[in-house]
């Protein structure tokens, strides 16, 4: 199913802050204009991990994802979030570093949070 519309979550662990926004993205550039949004809005931000799925040309399905040098590949895992719910378009969480170190267990498990925050946020915004 292809994303029509917008969703976004914050989250705060152990002084970490996490922002989360799932939206319509055709193609892969799209995903990188977003992230350029993203470092201008979260100037803090460390890490920008995101993860993309849509069409290319000829129809075939694109995926696409990157960690962007944080640890644990949030990438993957919020590439297999659009995957579980069988969304296309683009999945983007920044992460501004809050002093702790959450450890590979921890970032993940921040990361899907706010991922599936984000989600949250699109499935209440599109109704039943």
């Amino acid at each position: 199913m292809r994303i029509s519309s917008s969703g976004a979550f914050k989250a705060t662990v152990e002084r970490s802050r996490f922002f989360a926004v799932v939206f319509p993205a055709g193609k892969e550039e799209d995903v990188l204009a977003a992230v350029k949004a993203a470092k201008g809005e979260h100037r803090k931000a460390n890490h920008h991990c995101w993860a993309f799925r849509g069409r290319d040309g000829s129809g075939a399905l694109v995926e696409r994802s990157k960690d962007d040098g944080e640890v644990g590949h949030p990438g993957r895992l919020l590439l297999e979030l659009l995957r579980r719910d069988n969304l296309e378009g683009g999945l983007l969480v920044s992460r501004v570093f809050g002093g702790v170190k959450l450890g590979v267990g921890g970032v993940s498990r921040a990361f899907r949070e706010a991922a599936e925050g984000a989600l949250s946020a699109l499935r209440e915004s599109s109704g039943p």
